[in-house]
């Protein structure tokens, strides 16, 4: 990185004018990054304690300090925005304006923080009057958020001209970041926490309370899901489940309508949260007009102060509920609540289920409560402290007024009394500023009733302090007494979805083929649609394909498994099987483009069927050139949207073959020339998921590997050729070298007659073989029908092709009967029931580190 001269003048010569030496790249990076703390902690992400951004705070507590509660007049919002930014926060006035406007919005707030009076804007999306039209102040719920903050119970710091005390958090007695949500964005992240029924977040804090090992279900039997303000109906409960388990979900919500057969119309009557009315009608207008949605006659907006009403008419031929699903279909009708519950915790940004939310509130309202009956107790040993010297001064009254009445001044009666009668200093004050009516009988009563009340008052504060269980139980009845207060009923109904039903449950577990064309195209088929052909048959044509395509991988497996996809690029994606369009046995098949993202020229060229992502199997992966690398398994777990990195290459370099392999195992790699290397798998080093690799076997300029197999005991290496020669050999022909690297030794006579090795396997005598021509032909036969000759043999014909036709690859197949096969069926259920549920983190995510 150059550096950068700067010059402190140019036009004016100074004595001591020198260069300073700046590293730009060092400079913008730490003020990025400070600009980006700065952003994340103090303007954008709400605090999980009182889910307030520090603007909201400021402005409510200004407000507060202003007196300006539910129960006084409104005051101008130009008072209070002036007062925030004069006060605590000095950033544009639009800003802080903005912000108090949304807190007083009833269709932003699921409980409004503000009460405004005059125009605060619109569900149109029309903005509010400027702030010198505006009256606000606090509303009553907001009180709530205030309530005890003078008693020292959360932790004040001064404001940035340190003139002022602020808090660094609101005591907020009612669980505000689920009950109000939050939307944020910062840099590199963003939050949206959609709001809640106060009166089942209380329920459900309350369950945690009585039962701290509560799950999500537990918890979803108290908080059912978001409450909006602008009420609607949330369509499936899946998306609720997985943003309250992991933090993030996708929530469906739906536009409540009605259809109303005898007038040709459907009426909207509520709409998703967060939707603009004025632009969702002008989209169904563009539908009409585009002709995307066909049937509809007139759309009018007929919302008033009787609430919403959208009215849609429609042709009287036309169908209404077909109209409604391309509605739901193609406009904000329905619309995804991307749920991300992100917030800060003590100023670090993190990622919270709904159990962590309830979990840190509830020990923050432990500490309010702590700090609030420590403040109390402090209070009451002090005023017990007076009115124990109120007493004894009662006691010795008349030595008292003697002793104060031969004082020469106040100061030396406070001095007298402290060493006569051994009062404090504070008791002493107190004593000369007694009035003469502290002296009547009645007074005396008194002072004895409430030295008397104080006591008792201490000893029940240390009893708090001192026994949790107490504690617990006052933020306990604390928020029941909220509920009471001011819980109102749902807004939001939820309704189960069809798509609810988890797909896996509908789907019968099966063993099935999924073929890959050499275009890319691919399909999933029922593995008995292919019936055994003994050595020597014609095959049956397994895929209809463009003259200049031709199939060239197959795989076998669970429909229930995932399959990891590797990609000539080195990147990986993955599926389950039954997500794989099934075909007819002459289809063509779906194009690989839309299941995966690929760039272009990448092509799909290894599939991996998986069971399980444990943390004790690796892939083993080898590319043309002969590079092998391996990765535990484990790394490849989740994946995004557009895949992961599988490894990194070389210039005109593929992966072409991957393995599962557990790390102890022996590998042979195999060339089109017919040599094959056989080495140790730990020879390759374990290696993370974005590196390049090691060389497994050298190979010719003209030489590219074809086939990697896993050497297994008793069991034989297969090896075919493109003109359909094939045979087995003993692996103990092979002998394991000691380094991995070299060029190898014959695996298989390779001449004109035979052609170039196509592929190789490890396989058994229970096994069949699937193989595959370049005309979309495949035939499976039986491995005890290929023949056991040595490494260096020619071998027998396995298929015979057509003139000019090649084998291009081939699978094997458990042959096994129906009583094995049933077994293997339910061993797969089992399986499937261990397997690791999520496939997708999201559409975003960190990027690949490279």
């Amino acid at each position: 990185m150059k550096k950068k001269h700067v010059i402190l003048s140019e036009s004016i010569e100074f004595p001591n004018q020198k260069i300073i030496d700046v590293d730009m790249e060092k400079q913008v990076r730490q003020g990025f990054i400070e600009y980006s703390m700065s952003v994340i902690t103090s303007r954008a992400l709400p605090d999980v304690r009182d889910g307030m951004k520090p603007g909201q705070r400021r402005i409510l507590y200004a407000m507060y300090e202003d007196n300006l509660t539910h129960d006084k007049p409104f005051r101008k919002s130009a008072t209070t925005v002036g007062n925030v930014l004069g006060r605590y926060h000095p950033h544009g006035d639009a800003a802080v304006y903005g912000t108090m406007v949304r807190m007083a919005q009833d269709f932003s707030y699921r409980y409004t923080l503000v009460d405004g009076q005059g125009n605060f804007g619109n569900v149109d999306g029309d903005g509010a009057a400027a702030y010198r039209y505006t009256e606000a102040r606090l509303s009553k719920i907001a009180a709530e958020l205030m309530r005890d903050i003078e008693k020292d119970v959360v932790d004040m710091v001064p404001n940035f001209d340190n003139t002022r005390k602020e808090p660094t958090v609101l005591p907020s007695r009612f669980p505000n970041l689920l009950v109000n949500g939050a939307v944020g964005i910062a840099v590199g992240m963003a939050t949206n926490i959609p709001t809640h029924n106060l009166g089942e977040v209380i329920d459900g804090t309350i369950a945690l309370m009585d039962d701290p090992d509560i799950t999500v279900d537990g918890l979803m039997e108290h908080i059912k899901g978001p409450d909006f303000p602008t009420y609607a109906t949330i369509y499936g409960t899946r998306g609720i489940r997985d943003a309250y388990a992991t933090g993030r979900g996708r929530i469906a919500v739906r536009a409540k309508a009605e259809i109303e057969d005898e007038h040709h119309r459907i009426v909207f009557t509520e709409i998703p949260y967060m939707v603009n009315k004025s632009m969702l009608v002008s989209s169904i207008a563009d539908l009409v007009s585009s002709k995307r949605i066909d049937g509809i006659t007139d759309i009018r907006d007929e919302s008033g102060q009787a609430g919403m009403r959208i009215v849609v008419e429609y042709r009287r031929d036309a169908n209404a509920e077909v109209i409604l699903n391309q509605l739901y279909k193609y406009t904000q009708l329905q619309d995804t609540f991307a749920v991300n519950m992100l917030a800060l915790d003590h100023g670090v940004p993190k990622i919270f289920t709904l159990k962590q939310i309830l979990e840190n509130y509830v020990a923050f309202q432990e500490d309010i409560i702590t700090r609030r009956t420590r403040f109390d107790l402090d209070k009451a040993l002090a005023e017990e402290h007076i009115y124990e010297g109120y007493k004894m001064a009662l006691d010795h009254i008349d030595e008292i007024i003697d002793l104060i009445k031969k004082s020469a001044s106040v100061a030396d009666a406070r001095e007298n009394l402290m060493a006569r009668f051994g009062f404090s200093e504070k008791q002493a004050q107190a004593i000369v500023d007694m009035t003469l009516g502290k002296l009547s009988g009645l007074e005396r009563q008194k002072i004895e009733e409430r030295l008397l009340a104080l006591r008792a008052r201490v000893e029940e504060l240390t009893g708090i302090l001192a026994d949790e269980r107490k504690i617990r139980a006052i933020v306990r009845d604390e928020l029941i007494e909220l509920k009471e207060k001011y819980g109102d009923e749902r807004r939001t109904e939820i309704v189960e979805a069809t798509d609810d039903i988890d797909l896996e449950d509908l789907i019968e577990r099966h063993a099935c083929v999924l073929t890959l064309t050499h275009a890319g195209y691919i399909k999933r088929l029922p593995a008995d649609t292919y019936t055994a052909q003994h050595r020597g048959g014609k095959g049956v044509i397994g895929m209809t394909t463009k003259e200049e395509d031709f199939i060239e991988k197959v795989l076998v497996a669970n429909s229930h498994s995932y399959i990891l996809f590797f990609t000539s690029a080195g990147r990986v994606h993955m599926r389950k099987a039954y997500q794989i369009p099934e075909g007819s046995r002459t289809a063509k098949g779906s194009n690989v483009v839309n299941l995966f993202e690929l760039a272009g020229g990448e092509r799909v060229t290894a599939m991996i069927e998986v069971t399980a992502f444990g943390d004790e199997d690796y892939l083993t992966m080898v590319t043309k050139r002969g590079i092998i690398k391996r990765t535990l398994l484990s790394e490849y777990a989740y994946q995004r949207k557009n895949g992961k990195i599988a490894l990194s290459l070389d210039e005109g370099d593929e992966l072409l073959f991957v393995k599962h392999t557990t790390g102890s195992e022996e590998i042979v790699i195999a060339t089109h020339d017919g040599n094959a290397v056989r080495f140790a798998e730990d020879e390759a080093r374990a290696m993370g998921r974005t590196a390049r690799g090691v060389r497994g076997i050298r190979v010719a300029d003209d030489d590219e590997v074809c086939g990697v197999a896993v050497v297994e005991p008793d069991k034989q290496l297969v090896t075919i050729t493109e003109n359909g020669y094939g045979k087995r050999s003993s692996f103990d022909e092979f002998r394991l070298m000691k380094n991995r690297g070299g060029h190898g030794v014959a695996a298989h006579k390779i001449n004109e007659k035979t052609g170039r090795l196509a592929s190789i396997a490890t396989v058994s005598d229970e096994d069949d073989l699937m193989l595959i021509t370049d005309e979309g032909v495949i035939i499976r036969t039986p491995v005890s029908d290929i023949p056991i000759y040595s490494r260096t043999a020619g071998g027998v014909i396995v298929m015979r092709m057509n003139e000019g036709a090649k084998i291009v690859g081939f699978t094997k197949v458990a042959s096994v009967s129906a009583e094995e096969a049933a077994a293997a069926e339910e061993k797969a259920a089992a399986e499937n029931d261990a397997l690791i549920p999520p496939i997708f983190t999201g559409e975003g995510g960190e990027e690949d580190e490279i």
